[in-house]
């Protein structure tokens, strides 16, 4: 029997670079693209592996959980840790850093989270790039979760180390990832004698002999099914247009933050400003005395296929994210999620506005 997940034609050095150069051009970058054969904690790891190491001294920027397991890994190569903490309710301002700057000068190296898509929050990173510019120091970007819902831009932002994930705004696979890499972190990486070589979290292996051999021999067998994957995912934005879909997710956030206003029931935007809620999902946060997990999993036991999920860790029981990214940035995602949970708190003896929360949902929309 034959299947078309089995039995494809080997993927190609060549069909593999054009698919790294059309990341490329999704992030608008002159750099380096690696597309990496694994999740994005891969090169999230990786990158900060291979450029950090006893002496650096890094700002590492906390808005949300991936901030902490940043700094976490940052003291294990043996850097010196500043956090900077803010309320998972907010965003990190360039101000903050220009203020930890001041107060630290030897800072050379800044993590930070574009879109913290566990607590709904999006950091202005233009500006945060500006900042970072100014001082000289090397700018590490977690995009996993912002690429495809608003603009990343490695580029005119002096990011040097962007690292994207498809399986969320750009609504693609899990299992490949990817990083663009300036020509400085390059440099930082060679003269770390503790970045990783000959190991699967090494960049190092991938410039030698990927980028700098000319692309030409693949340095293992690629996740075949998960490159294709992708460059379906990349075809199907290019079709699109990634404005277009940029703005499907920012509207579809409008809605699920205004319908849940309009629903009542004690439900409010976890994120207290618009501005600095992430367009990939939206968090909410519940009234007392109700356990957002709960309410989650009687919302859903009518549509399982919803895009909600309670928060993590201590979060479940006041925090629900509606996860309106990729295929569910619709009307109808939003329009659902909503009524499910309006359904549910009224089991609960909640006085809710059903259809007040559709009728923002579509003025939104239009």
């Amino acid at each position: 029997m034959t299947h078309p997940f089995l039995d494809l034609a080997p993927l190609s050095a060549a069909h593999f670079a054009s698919i790294e150069d059309r990341v490329a051009r999704l992030l608008g970058t002159e750099q380096d693209v690696v597309i990496m054969q694994g999740e994005a904690l891969l090169p999230l790891e990786g990158a900060i592996r291979s450029t950090a190491g006893p002496g650096t001294v890094a700002l590492n920027v906390i808005t949300g959980p991936y901030g902490q397991t940043f700094g976490n890994w940052l003291r294990d190569c043996g850097a010196e840790v500043i956090d900077l903490a803010v309320p998972f309710h907010t965003a990190v301002t360039a101000d903050q850093i220009r203020e930890a700057f001041a107060e630290r000068p030897e800072i050379d190296f800044v993590s930070l989270v574009h879109a913290e898509a566990a607590t709904g929050n999006t950091n202005p990173v233009a500006e945060i790039g500006e900042a970072v510019g100014a001082h000289g120091a090397l700018f590490y970007l977690d995009a996993v979760a912002s690429i495809g819902a608003e603009p990343v831009l490695p580029d005119a932002w002096g990011v040097d180390l962007c690292v994207i994930g498809a399986q969320k705004a750009m609504g693609g696979p899990a299992g490949v990832s990817a990083v663009s890499v300036s020509e400085r972190a390059w440099s930082r990486m060679t003269s770390n004698p503790r970045a990783p070589r000959h190991s699967y979290l090494s960049l190092l292996d991938w410039k030698a002999r990927w980028v700098d051999a000319g692309r030409k021999t693949l340095l293992h067998a690629p996740a075949q099914l998960e490159m294709l994957a992708l460059e379906a995912c990349v075809e199907r934005i290019e079709a699109e247009g990634l404005n277009t879909v940029m703005r499907r997710h920012a509207v579809a956030a409008a809605a699920t933050r205004a319908g849940a206003l309009a629903l009542g029931g004690g439900l409010e935007p976890y994120v207290h400003n618009a501005s600095e809620a992430a367009p990939v999902a939206t968090t909410l946060r519940t009234p007392p005395g109700v356990i957002a997990s709960e309410l989650v999993t009687s919302a859903l036991a009518t549509n399982p296929t919803l895009p909600l999920v309670a928060g993590g860790g201590a979060l479940s029981k006041e925090m629900i994210r509606v996860n309106h990214y990729g295929v569910d940035a619709t009307a109808d995602a939003v329009r659902s999620s909503l009524a499910a949970l309006g359904a549910a708190l009224a089991e609960q003896g909640a006085q809710v506005d059903l259809e007040g929360a559709r009728a923002a949902v579509d003025g939104a929309w239009l």
